[in-house]
C-alpha cells in the first residue's frame, strides 16, 4: 500500500514546493493551470494504480479488497506530511512552539483532506472496474 501512495505523491512533488513557498513563504502563485493540470494527473494515476493493484488482489483470490483500495492511494497523505516535516526543517525558517504547532496543524489537515479525496477516488475507481469486469463474466 505504501507503493501505491508513493507514486501519486511523484506526480505532485515538484509542484507541492511551489504550494509550500506560497503558503508559508509569502510569495506570489501564479501557474495555476499548471496546477490544475498536475491536480488531474494526480487523481488519473491514483485511480490507474487503485484498479491495478485491485486487479492483482483479485487475480490472487484475494476478495477483501474494499480498504485496500482506499489505502493504496490514500497513503499520499502520509508522504504529503513526510515532505511538510522535510520542508519545516530544510527550507523553512520557522521557529517557536506557535509557527510550529500552526505549520503542523496545517499540514496534517492537509495530509488528511489528500487521503480522504485520493481514498474515496480510488475506492469509486475500483468499484467501476470490478462491476466492469463482473458484468461481462459470463455465467452458463
Amino acid at each position: 500500500m505504501a507503493i501505491g501512495g508513493f507514486l501519486p505523491f511523484s506526480a505532485i512533488s515538484v509542484e507541492l514546493y511551489y504550494i509550500f513557498t506560497t503558503v508559508w513563504g509569502r510569495e506570489h502563485y501564479t501557474l495555476y493551470g499548471i496546477l490544475l493540470c498536475v491536480f488531474a494527473i494526480l487523481v488519473s494515476v491514483g485511480a490507474c494504480i487503485s484498479v491495478a493493484l485491485t486487479y492483482f488482489l483479485l487475480s490472487g483470490e484475494d476478495y477483501r479488497w474494499w480498504w485496500r483500495s482506499v489505502l493504496s492511494t490514500g497513503s499520499t497523505g502520509l508522504f504529503i506530511f513526510v515532505y511538510s516535516v522535510f520542508y519545516y526543517r530544510n527550507r523553512s525558517s520557522m521557529s517557536g512552539l506557535v509557527q510550529s504547532t500552526e505549520f503542523f496543524g496545517y499540514s496534517l489537515l492537509t495530509a488528511l483532506v489528500f487521503s480522504l479525496m485520493l481514498g474515496s477516488v480510488s475506492f469509486w475507481a475500483s468499484l467501476a472496474f470490478i462491476c466492469y469486469i463482473y458484468r461481462s463474466l459470463k455465467m452458463d
